[in-house]
């Protein structure tokens, strides 16, 4: 009869996901059988096999009955006391994938035998013995609820994450919320790459980037501790979302995961391919230019993941001010892509914020001016270039000096910090008090006189400073016919009580005006 239940696959019953399922572990610490003064004879990870249902039989031969992940109560009145029998029990159990045994010692096995322990262990298949009475019928009313309890749960949970991430499809949200929810969801980071594993974008939670996406390209190849799915549609794939190890979830990892890849797959075909380009570029110039990284080894770990390599390369840091996304195209293409110098070699990855459009750059060798001059044509922009350097220590510091510089450029109009040394010095010297007192003691006259007169002698005498050879040059950078640029000259020296040719003064003006930025 049991071998004819075995055979028939037609009554096999629905497995519940294993998320769902408590663990011989979590039966024993719920106190279900603490009443049998439980002892752990076989233990260890086989105490971590889920329990899917529990059956009572006391007949040597009721493998044939179970159907994988059941935890046998017995009082073994049937079993054979030989050790040949006993290892038999134990082998077929295992074979038919029980959980574990709980024995109740008592008439038939006042201890448990050694042998049973013995071929438990080997196969390891959990073994626990009760030296006193339960009521089986107890422990599996206990059993069944918390199995029914989880599933619930499960299904709740399902029911919630399909409508969190639905939701955020239907609201168009970017890969990198979707990436976020997952990781939220999960508690622990969530990273979405190409096919060539390279970054696209990540939540790294409660880790650092240099923990979590220092040589991802590795980690991601070899998948140790890794959870992966694809995210692809219609029959296309784009990459892979991954997941590093975490707690578990009530409705599966693997489920979570599921639905946010679809989420992401839904989002790639409404979006296009840009979408996940700018991504990489917009985080790493987001977190490099409002200081949100941990630090030098954690923008390192962004940009070697984004594809962007530091080991033994030029680095440097390009700022158009007033440029937008095709400004940022143009920066782009023309440095990435010119014949003359080492095609495909130059990495780059840029982003627009607050206006600016911001291109961090690695290079076999140092980029020349030409192609400098020629991004700057291509984009219509100003075009200010960060000292290239070889750490990336030395690249963020660069940031600034950068931003100062590039403010003050004109179409079409390239410079370099290390050609200016007063930008670098304000830059070098940050929020000093005493450099921000000077810019105000100097300044102040001008200052009231423009807000009580909505004038503009800050700008004229930026003009001045910009061009202190030529003040034809200056009257055209300030936009005014000359005799309007000399009427200014006079007001400001009169306010300031200084001399506009003296080369020290203006040298201390200048300084003022970067302070002020």
């Amino acid at each position: 009869m049991g071998a004819d239940r075995l055979e028939d696959d037609s009554i096999r019953t629905d497995r519940p996901d294993d998320v769902a399922l408590p663990r011989i572990r979590d039966v024993l610490d719920s106190g279900m059988l603490a009443r049998g003064d439980p002892e752990v004879l076989v233990g260890g990870p086989a105490l971590d096999a889920r329990v899917r249902w529990v059956h009572v039989s006391d007949s040597a031969e009721v493998a044939g009955l179970l159907d994988g992940g059941e935890l046998l109560l017995t009082t073994a009145a049937g079993w054979s006391g030989t050790d040949t029998a006993l290892r038999a029990v134990a082998a077929s159990l295992a074979d038919a994938g029980a959980a574990g045994i709980v024995l109740e010692l008592g008439a038939r096995f006042p201890v448990a035998p050694p042998a049973l322990i013995s071929a438990c262990r080997a196969h390891g298949l959990a073994l626990i013995a009760l030296e006193r009475v339960v009521k089986f019928v107890a422990v599996t009313e206990a059993v069944h609820r918390r199995i029914i309890s989880g599933q619930l749960e499960a299904l709740q949970e399902r029911q919630r994450l399909h409508e969190l991430f639905t939701g955020l499809t239907l609201r168009g949200a970017p890969a990198d919320t979707v990436v976020r929810a997952a990781a939220q969801t999960l508690h622990a980071p969530v990273v979405l790459e190409t096919l060539g594993r390279e970054v696209v974008t990540a939540e790294l939670w409660n880790e650092t980037a240099r923990d979590v996406l220092a040589d991802w390209a590795t980690l991601s190849r070899t998948g140790d501790g890794l959870l992966a799915v694809p995210v692809e549609a219609r029959g296309v794939r784009w990459g892979t979302l991954v997941a590093l190890p975490g707690p578990e979830h009530p409705a599966g990892r693997m489920t979570v995961l599921e639905l946010a890849a679809t989420a992401l797959a839904l989002a790639r075909l409404a979006d296009g391919p840009d979408e996940w380009a700018m991504l990489p570029a917009r985080d790493l110039v987001d977190a490099v230019l409002s200081g949100r990284h941990t630090g030098d080894e954690d923008v390192a770990a962004r940009l070697h993941a984004a594809g962007l390599p530091v080991r033994g390369r030029v680095l440097c840091v390009l700022i158009a001010e007033r440029a937008d996304a095709t400004a940022l195209d143009a920066l782009v293409a023309a440095l990435t892509g010119g014949d003359a110098f080492d095609r495909g070699a130059v990495r780059a990855l840029g982003a627009v914020h607050d206006g600016s459009a911001v291109v961090l750059v690695s290079s076999p060798r140092p980029l020349p001016s030409t192609v400098l001059s020629r991004a700057a044509a291509d984009a219509g922009t100003g075009l200010a270039a960060g000292p290239e350097v070889s750490t990336v220590a030395q690249l963020l510091a660069s940031v600034r000096p950068t931003r100062l510089l590039a403010a003050r450029l004109r179409a079409g109009e390239v410079r370099r910090v290390d050609d200016r040394p007063l930008t670098r010095l304000v830059s070098e010297l940050g929020d000093d008090h005493r450099l921000q007192e000077h810019s105000e003691r100097l300044l102040a006259p001008l200052i009231r006189y423009d807000e009580q007169h909505q004038g503009d002698l800050l700008r004229v005498l930026a003009a001045v400073v910009a061009h202190p050879g030529s003040r034809t040059a200056a009257a055209s950078a300030s936009h005014l016919s000359r005799s309007v640029f000399y009427q200014r000259l006079a007001v400001i020296s009169d306010l300031l009580g200084a001399d506009l040719d003296d080369g020290q003064t203006v040298a201390a003006l200048h300084l003022a005006l970067l302070a002020r930025g």
